[in-house]
């Protein structure tokens, strides 16, 4: 700082006096000697420097350096000192500025080259000085507002008064230039000698590229611009426009005809920077610029100007805010010329036109390096890179770095002829113009769209939206909007015609890298700016690049009409969108099917092919929110390209490697097989990135792949090709990751893959429902916010589809559908709450025509469900739960599953009754709301059952679902259906209401009885071979019939049980006695139903209902069970039968009880003991006996009508009869008080049908002892004991009753006589037991005699009780008797049993010795008289039989059976004889009519010799002899008609003997030698024998007692006899020994006549 300021003072003072200072350098300089001259330069140059010089001093230095110019000295230095002047300082100003630019400019003229070229850089220098000062001398007064004065037109050229010293001389400079170049005289500078164009465009083009400001902030520069410099401009291109190639052919320069290149060049290189800087100033003439640059780009023009317009073309294109501007200014005005679209459109057609000129690029085939024979499709790839169309083939060169157009010949100064542009270079150059161009426009525009989206989301989060500013960024939006979209209609048909040519040329990869990605860059452009046509031509450009040349795609090809149509025109030449041609020379990687409807042959992917896919798949991922409509195209070609390359869906829908199932495989080179992985991730990538679009977008895609997926259908229709699965496999890639907003797509997502999932090809609907059930499964998994158990409807909306499923008819689906459902039920079963009634719906689909598998499956899920789900789902869904059970237990394709599905009912019968109470007050909630909402509706609640209870409801609804199965075709199912129901009733009935058991009786067990009957009656009755597989049917069950049969009896049982144990609480119901009424009906229905099984069943519920199961202990008779109910004793303890109470009770436990009562809401109440319950009771019981009666009585009818031979439709089986027996002492005891004659005798008519008829010869084995046992049949004990019941009862009962008792022996005799003369059953046929081999007869009678004899028994034995019972002797029982036994005795050894004669005469014996005393008494009331004549028949037909013994019969057997002879005739000895005086005549006279036949008819035909003297019956004959006698000698005569009779009987029979002896003795004579019949020596003698026997009676006898004629006949003998002693036969002549004995006690002498008395 010391030092610093001396200096400045020097500097001061030389400045101020430095004309002095120079002065010495300047004068050295004049001598002109080169030595001094160079030091005195130098000097000047030093003090320059320092800035010692002041304007003087400089003016007089110019002066002194212009002599030396002028001189030829020291030009060098000249031109250095200049520069050194006018750099240094500011000093030099107006004329001598002016004068030292002419000295430079003088310089540049000289003949030294050297020199030449200094001075034109030091000129170059100078001006940029002078600008440079202006501007800086600005800079200086920026602060300074100064008032311009308004420029005055063109008036003076020289009025530039208010312009500032600095810009006046820049003002001055300039305005020169322009007179130079324009041929004009300088205004300024003075002294010029010779100018060139060449030389003063370029300083033109330097200063107004270098000073842009100074034009545009002066008005007089713009002025200067507008008035002189386009002028100029546009008047130096004349040549270039008029000049057409060709035209001229002359080689001299002739710069008005022909273009120039160095003034042509530098012309164009003007407009750039006018164009560049000054566009806003020069509308209108940059406008004219634009177009003649257009013009140069014609075919016309010679090469080198088509290079370099090209060139300028480039340098516009890298300034996309210029070109904005042109499209403002231009193509937005009306009536203007379409600048930017002219631009566009003349590059595509220069490059078009590249291609179709002949001469300008080399025929390929020649001399391209590599050439294409090389580079075909077996070759390697073409070296250079290269763009090559319809054999023209042109090279690739790198002309510039991307977004900077560095020209080659615009820069090419020092040239003054046109250069030989190479080949290939105007292509390279408009290529990279192009590219540029679509970089340039892109950026900036989607730099714009992003600063806007910013500065609205700004707005919207700080809310500083006032009106104001909202209209007013609204409307700036909305120009700039429309700016951009202007921008790209104007562009985009040109574009994409040459990108798509180049496209198709290209054969370097970089270079196709570069199209494509200016075509996605635009097509993504346009769908940012919602420019929906072009954006589809481009996605359609790039979509036709990736597939094989003439690949047959409508989508595309739609779209390429559309575009193809559309012909532009530019300048007046048509340019066409130019279609791919086939013949590229690329490298083939892929071989493959198209994919078509018809197959066709292969089609070929090459290496471009593919390269053009990922730019698809890029789009597709980066850009996929602007597609919209346009996903279609890129979809429909990238599910081709991986149809091609037999890319197949994996799990999740992600595509994998796979060959081809049909036609030529698929061949992949390895180039393409390492891309094929990176392929196949790109695609899933792309549908992953489906979760960053917005809504819209979003349903873009999924409609565009549905409307693909749609196609793919359409073609897989009637072919089993492999279809294309793409589009679904992507819906379902799609759908996964956008599981967050699911609602808004899964309506059009499942509805589609519902549709695919009808589809007839099967690998179709496979992924269809792999898809579907995919994303259900996601879904339900996904973590939901807010969660799904929050949001009810979304999970309705996702298991929606799993419904709709259940309507699709393939069986394939069906399966993967309830696949689907098991996973769902195991991975997110406990969390479905509202869902389950969808997935129940699901599980219940069912058809009988879905076969096995899918049954099994959907079982298997319901199984599930049954086995962990029931506590977790809504109580509301538990009855579908049942309606599915049973459903399954319905279907008829797996037996197991049925018979299982039964088991499933009977566990959620078990879960109902453990969680009774919580599923009560669940379902009471449930009701009650759905009551309010009938309510509001004004509907009634509509639901099963309603009336009861919902949780009663549950329980019926089981019960009706058993009660379907109940009458299933298939045994099985009834079977175990049946069990299952009437075991749930008999566990759980308890739980329900008492209202509720009404339904159960009526509308469950009694519908079920009805059906069940119904089904039974009209069941098939043919035979059915074998139960399926090789399952043996057992011949019981081997009818549909006999199967139904089963379940009659199962159910019937089953209700009986119900209403034997529940009879109390049934019998509060109101209507009970209907119910019992129509429970009897169905009894008596199916006991009389044609089948054995059933009737006997039926029987067996009888019983149980009228509680016959258990026998009556003592301890409960009727009084006692009243006398334990007044004493407090609850009735469920009474016993069964006890009159109180209405049926036997369970014992149940205090549980059961309390359950009992909490459910009916009352206490049990002990039944009333009132009349009213009696009389209740009796109509009950009376009802059980008309049904027994009606039963028995159809039962035990015979069949009518037809012969023998006719098999009867039914006889009712031996067991059946049985039971229907033993049924009767039961209901007698609850019947008897009313029990009527009546009723006894239908009784009767029952018993007597019952026990006629036969048993069926299969069955009789069983039933029948074999003959040779006397034992009843069960049904015969059973009959006999119901009559002793009765009996028992007449006995105590009152004297009313007593009058039954001949009703009951009428009854027993009817059965007595079965023992001789079986019971006929209608007109059937029955072979005896015994005959009958059991094949041959169809029924075989029983064995009815132990069972007559036992009758007999029983009648003997009431008979000794009965006998003196007023209506026994009235109704003349003991006639009846003996009439019954009149029969057997008359048979006797005609008998079929032996025993039956002889139990008959015991009988009688038994029944005479009580009966004839009480007849004896009764004498005089004529009570029996009928009885006598019937008992002296029996007599008759016993002693003197018919039948003959069997020749078998033992001597000793004889010997009993005369020994019962004896007995009967002791019986009359005793018992009648000695009363004859109260016993009819008649009678008495036929009684000795027998003894005297008995005396002597006694012999039998058939005795051998041998035994004669046995077989005589002489015991007999004795006896009845003795009696006879007795009593004919009797001295107790009571009456003389009593001798009388005796008396003639007696000479009956002597005279009888008189006569066989007379007769006899004749014969013997007459037949001489020969001995007479046997017959008639066995009659000769018994005759001896009777006399021998007549002498010891004689002997006997009381001699008083003997008549005096029978002594005379006695007497009269002894001569006859005498003379058979002559006969030969000794048997006679010992007989006559014996006869004629006995005379000796007689021989006496006789005795005085009056001894003898008269008599």
């Amino acid at each position: 700082d010391v030092f610093a300021e001396p200096v400045i003072h020097v500097q001061i003072a030389l400045k101020e006096n430095s004309s002095e200072v120079v002065q010495p350098f300047l004068m050295g300089c004049g001598t002109k000697e080169p030595k001094i001259t160079q030091l005195c330069l130098a000097a000047v140059q030093r003090l320059m420097t320092h800035e010692v010089v002041s304007e003087a001093a400089a003016g007089n230095i110019i002066n002194m350096l212009w002599q030396l110019m002028e001189n030829g000295l020291e030009e060098l230095k000249l031109l250095q000192t200049v520069l050194v002047l006018l750099t240094t300082n500011t000093v030099v100003h107006d004329e001598i500025l002016s004068k030292a630019i002419v000295l430079c400019f003088r310089l540049h003229f000289t003949k030294d080259n050297i020199t030449n070229n200094t001075a034109a850089a030091t000129v170059r220098q100078v001006v940029t000085v002078v600008f440079e000062r202006m501007v800086a001398e600005d800079e200086r007064f920026k602060g300074i507002v100064e008032q311009p004065t308004p420029v005055q037109g063109n008036t003076n050229r020289r009025s530039v008064s208010t312009l500032r010293p600095s810009a006046k001389d820049a003002y001055m400079l300039f305005q020169d230039l322009c007179q130079l170049v324009n041929a004009d005289a300088p205004y300024w500078l003075v002294g010029m000698t010779e100018m060139t164009r060449t030389f003063g465009l370029e300083l033109l083009e330097s200063v107004l590229n270098d000073f842009p400001g100074v034009f545009l902030q002066h008005q007089e520069f713009s002025f200067l611009l507008k008035e002189r410099v386009c002028p100029l401009v546009i008047k130096l291109f004349s040549p270039n426009i008029k000049f057409r190639q060709g035209s001229s052919s002359a080689a001299s320069p002739a710069p008005v005809e022909k273009p120039y290149f160095p003034i042509c060049m530098r012309l164009l290189r003007v407009v750039s920077v006018l164009i560049k800087h000054f566009y806003s100033l020069l509308v209108t003439e940059c406008e004219i610029f634009l177009s003649l640059l257009v013009k140069f780009l014609d075919g016309e023009k010679p090469q080198w100007l088509r290079a370099v317009a090209v060139e300028s073309v480039h340098r516009l294109c890298v300034q996309p805010h210029l070109l904005r501007s042109f499209c403002q200014s231009y193509d937005m005005k009306q009536h203007s010329t379409k600048v930017f679209r002219d631009i566009v459109n003349a590059l595509g057609s220069f490059i078009q036109s590249l291609f179709i000129v002949p001469n300008t690029g080399n025929p390929a085939a020649t001399n391209a390096p590599g050439g294409p024979g090389a580079g075909g499709q077996g070759g390697s790839l073409i070296t250079q890179a290269a763009f090559e169309y319809r054999g023209t083939w042109i090279p690739l060169m790198t002309v510039s770095v991307q977004g900077s157009a560095k020209a080659t010949y615009l820069e090419m100064l020092d040239k003054v002829e046109p250069p030989s542009i190479p080949e290939g270079y105007a292509m390279s150059v408009a290529f990279s113009a192009l590219l540029d161009l679509v970089r340039g426009i892109t950026s900036m525009i989607e730099r714009e769209l992003a600063k806007e989206e910013e500065e609205v989301a700004v707005h919207i989060c700080t809310n500083v939206y006032f009106l104001s500013t909202l209209l007013l960024t609204a409307v700036s939006l909305l120009e700039a909007h429309l700016v951009w979209e202007e921008m790209v209609s104007a562009c985009w048909c040109g574009l994409l015609a040459a990108l798509s040519l180049l496209l198709d040329a290209s054969t370097d990869e970089t270079a196709t890298e570069s199209i494509l990605k200016a075509e996605l860059t635009m097509a993504s452009l346009c769908g940012r700016l919602g420019l929906v046509t072009p954006r589809d031509a481009f996605i359609t450009a790039i979509c036709k690049a990736s597939l094989p040349p003439h690949y047959a795609l409508t989508v595309l090809s739609s779209n390429a009409t559309n575009l193809n149509n559309k012909a532009y025109s530019i300048q007046g030449q048509t340019v066409q969108i130019i279609s791919p041609s086939s013949e590229s020379h690329q490298q083939v990687v892929a071989v493959g099917q198209p994919l078509t409807v018809q197959p066709q042959g292969t089609v070929v992917l090459t290496a471009k092919n593919i390269q053009c896919m990922r730019t698809l798949l890029n789009l597709a991922h980066c850009h996929g929110a602007v597609l919209g409509t346009s996903w279609q195209l890129v979809l429909a070609t990238l599910q081709h390209l991986v149809w091609i390359l037999g890319l197949k869906p994996g799990v999740g829908g992600a595509l994998k490697p796979g060959r081809a199932v049909e036609g030529p495989s698929t061949v992949l080179t390895t180039a393409v097989m390492t891309d094929l992985p990176f392929i196949s991730n790109i695609l899933s990538r792309l549908f992953e990135s489906s979760q960053y679009l917005d809504d819209v977008s979003l349903h873009h895609l999924i409609n565009a792949l549905c409307s693909l997926s749609l196609e793919a259908m359409e073609m897989a229709y009637g072919t089993n090709k492999e279809p294309s699965l793409f589009a679904v496999a992507k819906l379902l890639e799609t759908g996964l990751v956008n599981m967050d907003r699911i609602e808004i797509l899964w309506r059009p997502l499942a509805g589609h893959l519902l549709e695919v999932c009808q589809h007839p090809n099967a690998r179709m609907r496979e992924w269809g429902a792999e898809a579907v059930t995919a994303l259900i499964k996601a879904g339900l998994a996904y973590k939901h916010n807010p969660p799904l158990a929050q949001n009810q409807r979304l999970q309705l909306l996702l298991l929606n589809p799993l419904k709709e499923l259940s309507n699709v008819l393939h069986a394939d689906i069906r399966q993967k559908q309830l696949e689907s459902v098991l996973q769902i039920l195991q991975s997110q079963g406990d969390s479905l709450g509202p869902g389950w009634p969808l997935v129940l719906g699901v599980i219940g689909a069912i058809r009988n025509d879905q076969g096995e598998s899918l049954i099994r499956t959907a079982f298997q899920c319901l199984q599930l469900v049954v086995t962990d789900f029931l506590p977790t789902m809504p109580c509301m869904c538990l009855q579908i739960v049942v309606d599915v059970a049973g459903s399954f237990g319905l279907q008829n394709q797996e037996l197991n599953i049925s018979l299982t599905s039964i088991g499933l009912l009977w566990n959620i019968s078990d879960y109902f009754f453990q969680r009774g109470e919580a599923i009560t007050q669940d379902l009471e909630r449930e009701e009650a709301a759905l009551q309010k909402q009938a309510r509001e509706k004004g509907e009634p609640l509509n639901r099963p059952f309603h009336p009861a209870p919902p949780f009663d409801c549950l329980w019926l609804c089981l019960y009706a679902k058993l009660g379907q199965l109940c009458v299933d075709p298939r045994p099985a199912v009834r079977k175990s259906a049946g069990q299952t129901m009437f075991s749930t009733i008999a566990a759980h009935g308890t739980l329900l209401q008492q209202s509720t058991w009404h339904i159960v009786v009526w509308k469950v067990l009694f519908h079920l009885l009805d059906c069940v009957r119904k089904s039974s009656t009209t069941a098939d009755k043919e035979k059915i071979e074998s139960g399926g597989g090789n399952i043996l049917i057992h011949h019981s069950r081997d009818t549909a019939e006999k199967q139904w049969a089963e379940t009659w009896v199962l159910t019937l049982a089953g209700v009986a049980r119900i209403f034997n144990t529940r009879r109390y609480l049934l019998q509060q119901l109101g209507d009970f006695f209907k119910a019992w009424e129509v429970l009897l009906d169905h009894i008596q229905s199916a006991a009389l139903s044609k089948n054995n099984e059933v009737s006997l069943a039926a029987l067996k519920s009888f019983q149980e209902i009228l509680q016959i199961g258990t026998p009556v202990k003592d301890s409960a008779m009727p009084t006692e069970a009243l006398a334990l109910a007044v004493m407090g004793v609850p009735p469920v303890l009474i016993d069964p039968l006890s009159a109180s109470g209405p049926g036997r009770h369970l014992l149940r436990s205090d549980s059961m009880l309390e359950r009992l009562t909490r459910y009916n809401g009352a206490e049990l109440q002990a039944p009333p003991q009132g009349e009213e319950s009696a009389l209740e009771d009796a109509a009950l019981w009376w009802s059980a006996w008309n049904t027994w009666y009606r039963t028995g009585t159809d039962s035990t009818r015979p069949p009518s009508g037809g012969t023998g031979t006719d098999r009867p439709s039914f006889v009712p089986s031996q067991p059946f009869l049985t039971a229907l027996v033993q049924i009767v002492p039961a209901l007698y005891q609850h019947i008897e008080t009313g029990f009527s004659m009546e009723d006894l005798r239908k009784l009767g008519v029952i018993l007597h049908g019952a026990v006629s008829i036969p048993i069926s010869s299969d069955a009789s084995p069983f039933i029948l002892p074999s003959y040779t046992e006397a034992v009843l049949t069960s049904l015969q004990e059973a009959v006999l004991t119901a009559l002793d019941v009765l009996q028992k009862a007449i006995c105590v009962g009152p004297e009313s009753l007593q009058v039954m008792y001949p009703a009951i022996f009428e009854q027993l005799l009817l059965f007595v006589e079965f023992s001789c003369k079986p019971p006929q059953y209608g007109k059937l046929e029955t072979k005896h037991v015994a005959n009958a081999k059991y094949n041959q007869a169809e029924w075989v009678a029983l064995n009815y005699v132990p069972f007559a004899e036992r009758s007999l028994e029983v009648v003997v034995d009431q008979y000794q009780k009965t006998a003196c019972h007023k209506a026994v002797i009235n109704e003349k029982v003991l006639q009846n008797i003996i009439k019954t036994l009149r029969m057997p005795l008359g048979l006797k050894y005609a008998c079929p049993s032996e025993s039956t004669w002889k139990l008959a005469v015991s009988s009688l014996l038994k029944v005479l010795s009580i009966g004839l005393p009480v007849a004896r008494q009764h004498a005089s009331s004529g009570m029996f008289e009928t009885m006598w004549p019937e008992l002296a028949n029996a007599f008759e037909d016993f002693l003197f039989t018919k039948s003959t013994p069997p020749d078998n019969v033992s001597i000793q057997e004889f010997q009993k059976n005369e020994a019962i002879d004896v007995e009967v005739v002791q019986l009359i000895s005793t018992e009648i004889l000695p009363f004859a005086n109260f016993i009819p005549k008649d009678f008495v006279g036929q009684i000795m009519t027998m003894l005297n036949k008995g005396s002597i008819h006694s012999q039998s035909s058939s005795f051998t010799e041998a035994e004669i003297d046995v077989r005589m019956r002489e015991e007999f004959s004795k006896v009845c002899f003795e009696t006879l006698l007795q009593f004919s000698f009797s001295n107790k005569v009571s009456t003389p008609q009593e001798g009388y009779i005796s008396r003639m009987a007696l000479s009956v029979l002597l005279k009888r003997s008189q006569d066989v002896l007379r007769r006899y003795v004749d014969d013997e004579r007459l037949s001489g030698r020969c001995p007479l019949p046997r017959q008639q020596v066995t009659e000769i003698i018994f005759v001896l024998k009777a006399i021998s026997t007549l002498m010891d009676s004689l002997k006997k006898t009381q001699p008083e007692n003997v008549d005096g004629t029978t002594w005379a006949q006695v007497i009269a003998l002894y001569p006859t006899l005498v003379e058979c002693i002559t006969c030969s036969s000794s048997e006679v002549s010992s007989a006559l020994k014996e006869a004629l004995g006995p005379f000796k006690d007689f021989m006496q002498p006789p005795v005085s006549r009056v001894q003898n008395g008269e008599s």
